[in-house]
């Protein structure tokens, strides 16, 4: 089997396929969660904090050979951690509403034995009790 032979088969194989589908499609929900932190959610918590832009909250931690402000920008980790709960909460959501459509195996029916087998259970029944 030729190396370029053994690379199609591996890459066509459904694991493959599909991990890759999911990653480019997280990748596109990572930047629409990252707008939706940053463009909405945001802007509406630095409201309620008294108009505090949490994107541009630092602590500046000296100063750098060229003369510039090392900064601690904690305010951009902590709207890295509101995008990161966010991606994490609705992914939650999807697996249980996923998780809710499975459904579990249907339980067969119990037949009910045929009428022969219930008088021979009545007859080795009554000689047990003699």
């Amino acid at each position: 089997m030729s190396f370029a032979s053994e690379f199609k088969e591996f890459a066509m194989k459904g694991n493959v396929v599909d991990l890759a589908v999911g990653v480019v499609i997280g990748a596109a929900f990572g930047k629409i969660v990252s707008s939706l932190v940053e463009n909405v959610i945001m802007p509406v918590v630095g409201l309620l904090t008294g108009g505090v832009n949490f994107s541009t909250l630092a602590v500046a931690i000296g100063m750098s050979p060229k003369g510039e402000p090392v900064l601690l920008k904690y305010g951009a980790f902590f709207q890295t951690v509101v995008d990161f709960l966010i991606v994490a909460f609705v992914i939650f959501l999807a697996i249980k509403a996923i998780n809710r459509l499975k459904k579990p195996p249907v339980a067969a029916v119990a037949v009910p034995p045929p009428r022969q087998e219930v008088l021979l259970e009545e007859i080795r029944n009554l000689l047990a009790k003699r």
